[in-house]
Formats: structure tokens, sequence, C-alpha cells
């Protein structure tokens, strides 16, 4: 399919070569054109310019064209934590919460991460994928063109395979670009609360086998936070992982600083992703590695937990990346643009800045960024194109309203 977009108000996150991730100062750039054209020749950007200095294109046979006066063009999200394949819902947590109960005490009696284990326990592998394959639509109209998502919520070796086999099979019927990341060390079950490391043994020698056999995952994640997984334990786990090709993504200091961070580089982690609560250790080890931080506003939003300390990272010039954690206890939503929103009105980022960590820094905390996250000749036709709207500073700005008009993902528009 060929596409012209003409008339563009405003391209947005032009790529460049030296911008493949964005570290410090920056992530306060936005190479951008304006007046512009963009043509998409099957899957790709074939080309882009200047109105001014437009020719036409030399066949408009079997061309789709778009005029994007006053509408901006960016690169579609690039949401690279999420845990999207589950099971029904949790408000009745949710109204818990309100009622004054904390995250850890609904854990306790029985809810949290293991109450949505027990509800995909029940839940058929042709059901699970349908709820899925919905929330992925979901998404794709919110403009996310390529997406992280993570196991966690089976916690037996039948429950993590179905959730990785559902990843795959979306992989395969989605039109987003997907990456899939084990996370069996998500939480203790219920029945080996008091043998820890038989859990341990069973993930290293029942699960990473089949999971290899079956070519299921891209990453591995732990959960290293008080009560759930302990720094030694996530070694372990990583370790394993890494024998079978499996590169480490992990959960850490969303509640406490317990040196996961620490061991996270060691074990050449691609991202650190929470760090809701930073020590002075805490930035210097990130500061000093390659390591993406992936920050999770929706998820302070909604649990009412501190905010990561977005604007003290970028200013010791560590990059940052924003994802959504999509999941039915603690983030219940895939909206980047409301990520965006509450990045520059909860953390004080600049819109550049959130822009830049849903794009390009997004992309690459999933090693995407070669095709996804700007726009340059041959990459991926991921794009969005908004309403007509003054500056993409508005997207932040008007929080809640729907501002996207068209999503284009690979080359093909995306119907409601």
């Amino acid at each position: 399919m060929r596409i012209l977009i003409k008339n563009i108000k405003e391209i947005v996150q032009i790529a460049e070569p030296s911008r493949t991730i964005l570290s410090g100062s920056a992530m306060s750039s936005l190479p951008s054109l304006n007046n512009a054209w963009l043509t998409i020749n099957d899957d790709l950007i074939e080309d882009f310019g200047s109105m001014d200095e437009w020719n036409g294109v030399d066949d408009w046979t079997n061309l789709e064209v778009i005029d994007a006066a006053d509408k901006l063009v960016l690169p579609c999200w690039c949401d690279s934590h999420t845990h999207l394949v589950f099971s029904g819902s949790r408000e009745t947590e949710f109204v818990d919460r309100i009622n004054g109960l904390s995250y850890e005490e609904i854990a306790n009696k029985g809810g949290g991460i293991l109450n949505s284990a027990k509800r995909l326990s029940r839940t058929s592998e042709e059901e699970l994928f349908e709820q899925a394959l919905a929330r992925m639509k979901e998404i794709s109209l919110q403009g996310t063109g390529a997406v992280e998502i993570k196991s966690g919520y089976g916690l037996s070796v039948d429950s993590e395979l179905k959730i990785l086999r559902v990843i795959k099979k979306l992989k395969s019927e989605s039109p987003l670009s997907i990456k899939a990341t084990f996370l069996g060390a998500h939480a203790i079950p219920t029945n080996y609360k008091d043998k820890r490391q038989d859990y341990i043994d069973l993930i290293i020698e029942e699960m990473l086998p089949q999971i290899k056999d079956e070519n299921l995952a891209d990453y591995i994640d732990v959960f290293c936070e008080t009560n759930y997984f302990t720094v030694e334990e996530m070694s372990q786990v990583l370790e394993a992982g890494a024998l079978i090709g499996l590169k480490p993504k992990v959960h850490v200091n969303q509640f406490t600083s317990l040196g996961g961070i620490q061991e996270a580089i060691k074990q050449k982690a691609i991202s650190v992703d929470h760090l809701e609560v930073m020590e002075e250790a805490d930035f210097k080890a990130v500061v000093s590695s390659d390591i993406i931080p992936t920050l999770l506003p929706s998820c302070s939003f909604f649990l009412k937990i501190p905010y990561a300390p977005a604007k003290e990272l970028i200013k010791r010039g560590a990059p940052v990346a924003l994802a959504t954690d999509y999941n039915p206890g603690s983030t219940p939503s895939g909206n980047i643009p409301f990520v965006i929103s509450l990045a520059c009105i909860k953390m004080g980022l600049t819109p550049e800045q959130a822009i830049n960590a849903v794009t390009i820094n997004g992309a690459a905390a999933m090693e995407l960024n070669e095709a996804h996250g700007s726009i340059g000749k041959g990459k991926k036709a991921n794009i969005i194109i908004t309403k007509k709207i003054p500056s993409y500073s508005y997207i932040p700005y008007s929080f809640g309203s729907n501002l996207i008009e068209t999503v284009i993902i690979s080359g093909n528009i995306q119907n409601t």
C-alpha cells in the first residue's frame, strides 16, 4: 500500500544517525520539520521533505492521499513495559485502596498478583488471547506501535507457558511489533510460601527449558522487592535466563532500595524499571552504566505512590524511557498520551523530554530503535497523525483528550 501525507503542519521526531538513544541534555531536543510531506510504501517510510520543495509523486496509481493541514505527524509510541496478557479485572481491589488498604495489605489477603494468577489459571488460552487482542487494538488506536509484554500472572509452569504462547500468537496476528518477557519471578505462589527456593528451582529447571524449546521469550524479568524476590534470588534467575539467551529487564526500587539496580547492571540488564525509590548509590550506578531507567508514572498515579525522579536522572546525564505498566492491578491503562501528560505535570519533564522517552528511548529499551521510535527513510511506517492542534506541547497540556485522528501501523491505516 502507498500513502502520501501532505500539508503536514509539523513532522515531529525526525531521525538523525546519532539519535539512537538520548541521555541527559540531549533529551531536550526534538528535531522537526514544518510544512511537510511524507510518503509510505508498503510497511516502510519511503521519503519526506518540505512542501516548499515538493515536486509531487511520479505515480499516483493506488496512492491514498491524506491532507494533514494543521495536523502533526509523529512516530508511534513505543511502550517498553506492559503486562497486558491477563484475565479479567481487579476493580474490587481499587475500592479496597479507596477504603484505606495498602498495596501490600491487599496482597497479604490474597489480592494483587496472586489474585490475577488464580483468575488466569481458570482462563483458556483462546479466551486469554481474545482479551489481549482487544487490548492491543485499544492501545494501537491510542498511538502505540511497539510494545513489550511480560508474563508473570501465571506463577505455575502451565500458566506461565500459556501466557507466553498467547504473546507468541499476538506477535503473528497483531500488526504491532512485540517483544516478549518471561516474568515467572513476579511473586512467590501461595503453595511455595515456605519453600521459596523450590519455586526458583521450578522456574530454572522446568519453565526455562520449555521457553527455550518453544522460543517463547526475548527477555527475562524478576520483581526484586521487599516481600517478593531478593537480590540474590534475582541473580539466580537472571543467570539461568542468560544461559538460554534471555536478556534481563527487571523490576527494581518500586518500594525499597535493596541493591537490585547494581545487580541488574552487573547482569547486563537492558533496563531497570519502576525506580520510584532512589538512593544516592542508585543514581551513581545508573549514571555510570549503559542501562535504561524505565519509569512508570501511571502506576504512581493509580497507587498514589511517589513518582520516579525523572528530572534528577536526566539532570545527572542518564537516559529515561517512559512506559505504561499496563496491568490489572496497578495500572489498568495502556494510554501513552496520559503517561506523557503525567510525566510533564507530575514529574516536571518538558514535552520534548517526555516525547523522547516514549519514542526513541522506549524503542531502545526494547532494542527496536533501528526501525522504530523516529521518522526516517526506511524506518517502519508506524505513524500518528494528530487532529488539528497548535503544537506538540498541546498533547500533554490537553490531558484526557483524544488528539489522535489517524494511526498507521506497518503502512496500514488502523480502523476504529
